[in-house]
């Protein structure tokens, strides 16, 4: 399994560190742009920035995608147990921070990248033939090297 914490937490750090007065519109539309990079992977169906309190605020499904029955409900019931298990903090001293956490299913690969300080959750949902550590991979390419 690749470390991708180190790629991902400069990232963060630098979304988490903007004024919230101008992360609005600004970070709102890098949001978007870098969903909009992971929605042209092919096995993914979509990509989205979900706030602390379940919101989506960037992202979304892939254009043209009709989504599976309960897609919605299986994303925000994932969702759900994302945010518990992300602010659980009482293994990271011991085993590191959680860089992913992935959930394969019969219909759908789920994965979610959490934002250290303002648990703010990167959530993909993807084929379930997608390879969660390439897709990863991909995640990390696409967030780094931000201006």
């Amino acid at each position: 399994m690749i470390n991708l914490y180190p790629w991902l937490s400069f990232y963060f750090w630098y979304v988490d560190h903007i004024p919230l007065s101008s992360q609005n519109n600004a970070t709102l539309k890098l949001y978007n742009e870098k969903c909009s990079q992971i929605l042209k992977e092919p096995e993914i169906r979509f990509a989205g920035i979900v706030d602390k309190d379940g919101k989506l605020i960037a992202g979304g499904f892939k254009e043209g995608l009709v989504p599976y029955e309960g897609d919605e409900t299986r994303l925000h019931s994932f969702l759900e147990f994302v945010s518990k298990a992300s602010i659980r903090k009482e293994y990271d001293q011991s085993l590191g921070p959680i860089n992913y956490i992935a959930a394969r299913r019969d219909k759908a690969v789920l994965v979610s990248f959490p934002f250290p300080i303002t648990q703010i959750l990167l959530l993909i949902s993807a084929e379930p033939s997608a390879n969660i550590e390439n897709l990863a991979k991909k995640v990390v390419k696409i967030f780094t090297n931000v201006n």
